[in-house]
């Protein structure tokens, strides 16, 4: 203890302080984020139009996409608990960064060749090609979840805001190229076109950097980045016993803690991410039907696959839009607040769904993804940002995945209804249905203002809470 105690400082009641990380260290621990936000861009953009290749219907589309909240809200959980008892040599976190990365790499390579392996296996292909997803899903998961945990490991509180909005930059470059990758090896002479019952080799051949630079990239991170060791965070926590183990069922005790914030929070996550669930399952139906002027079952021919080519660029530049605001959201934060910095990226967000129902010309779509890049930086950072500081240190793996509830909830909704209000309430022109998560994410914005404080007045709640869930 005092070895540890002479090499950090202290604070006026002597109690050891996490040290600040260097700009280097931050991004350092956060670049396995890049690769694993490539895989995440490759299959957001791609996923739809690789269930439709292969003939999914698109009010089906919803339901085969559940795969990937039903995942997370059984995986994040578990593998936040497993982190926070975890003390390997490899260290606390990252062993599973590297499970996780192996595992999606393996399912990157096998989802787009679904076709190709149902011939080999005698099985249906689309069935196979869920399996695939969910393991995809499942991996990307095991592997996304420590990161979140991993800033509130490492990095003191006043330094989460910057934490997370790193890891919001290197995610918006990560899903930039996976989003980009099969235009630019369309215009390499990649064929974007596919056979009756196959996915296009652009496609294919993305999916496959994706997972090697998904492998790179979370090696960096494992080989550059050093976790405290156990007695390090007991000093860190004010000289306690970090637990080590703890019964797998604690998880339910502590979903029965959960601090008043992240239950604020969580409301107005349910209406941003029912927004974004939305987008990224009927945007390329939308934008073929709505733009591209084809009827809703047209899933095989070229202007099919020139909308998911669109896709893939409108959604490459709602991150690539995220990148410069995710550096602007720490000081816009401290110039209007958190909560005030979150409500103004959703309303734009907002916004921005919405404007693509009346911006026809497809050449104009950009300024769409304008709002919705603002939003998709918040959403990354500022939430988690707002939560840290009602989180123990000895829970964050825990409460993280608890957290991430409030994410797939929303997603399994939609999942369910989303496709009959498609096909029933729209015909199956989706594109209202994308206007319809605007709305949502309007809303979001206006229950922010009204649900979350993160002033000093709710600072002493915020202790109590810890307190109470140390104890």
């Amino acid at each position: 203890m005092a070895e540890i105690t002479g090499r950090y400082k202290t604070d006026k009641f002597g109690k050891v302080k996490k040290p600040n990380l260097s700009m280097a260290q931050i991004v350092n621990m956060s670049m396995g984020f890049l690769g694993i936000q490539m895989a995440f861009g490759l299959q957001n953009g791609n996923a739809s139009r690789i269930l439709g290749n292969f003939g999914a219907d698109v009010h089906q589309l919803s339901w085969f996409w559940l795969v990937a909240p039903v995942t997370g809200l059984i995986v994040q959980p578990i593998i936040g608990h497993m982190g926070d008892n975890t003390w390997s040599p490899l260290g606390r976190r990252k062993p599973y960064f590297l499970i996780g990365a192996i595992l999606c790499a393996i399912g990157l390579v096998l989802l787009p060749n679904a076709a190709s392996a149902t011939q080999m296996m005698a099985a249906n292909v689309l069935l196979l090609a869920v399996i695939f997803l969910a393991m995809m899903d499942a991996s990307i998961n095991v592997a996304m979840e420590p990161f979140r945990a991993l800033v509130g490991d490492m990095l003191p509180k006043h330094q989460g805001t910057l934490g997370f909005s790193v890891q919001t930059i290197l995610i918006g470059i990560g899903a930039v190229i996976g989003s980009y990758l099969p235009d630019w090896l369309t215009k390499l002479g990649v064929s974007n076109v596919a056979k009756e019952g196959f996915v296009a080799d652009n496609v294919i051949y993305a999916f496959y950097c994706g997972a090697v630079i998904l492998l790179l990239s979370i090696i960096y991170t494992i080989i550059t980045t050093r976790e405290y060791s156990p007695k390090e965070f007991a000093e860190f926590e004010g000289g306690k016993e970090v637990e080590q183990t703890s019964k797998f069922t604690d998880i339910f005790s502590d979903f029965a803690k959960i601090p008043t914030l992240m239950k604020k929070l969580g409301i107005v996550q349910f209406f941003s991410w029912f927004a974004l669930f939305t987008m990224w399952v009927f945007t390329t139906s939308a934008l073929a039907t709505h733009h591209f002027g084809l009827s809703p079952g047209d899933t095989h021919s070229v202007e099919f696959n020139n909308a998911g080519d669109l896709q893939n660029r409108l959604f490459g530049m709602y991150n690539l839009w995220a990148i410069p605001f995710a550096f602007l959201l720490t000081p816009i934060a401290k110039l209007i607040g958190k909560k005030q910095t979150h409500a103004l990226a959703l309303f734009c967000g907002g916004l921005g769904l919405i404007s693509m129902y009346f911006i026809k010309d497809t050449s104009l779509l950009w300024i769409s993804m304008i709002g919705l890049g603002f939003a998709w930086a918040s959403i990354l950072a500022m939430p988690y940002a707002m939560l840290i500081d009602a989180i123990p240190q000895r829970k964050m793996g825990v409460f993280m995945g608890i957290f991430n509830f409030f994410i797939v909830i929303p997603q399994i909704i939609n999942g369910l209804f989303g496709g009959p209000i498609v096909k029933g309430a729209f015909g199956n022109y989706a594109m209202g249905y994308v206007v319809v998560g605007g709305i949502c994410m309007l809303l979001g914005a206006v229950l922010t203002m009204i649900f979350i404080k993160t002033d000093d007045s709710n600072l002493k709640e915020i202790e109590e809470e810890i307190q109470q869930v140390h104890f």
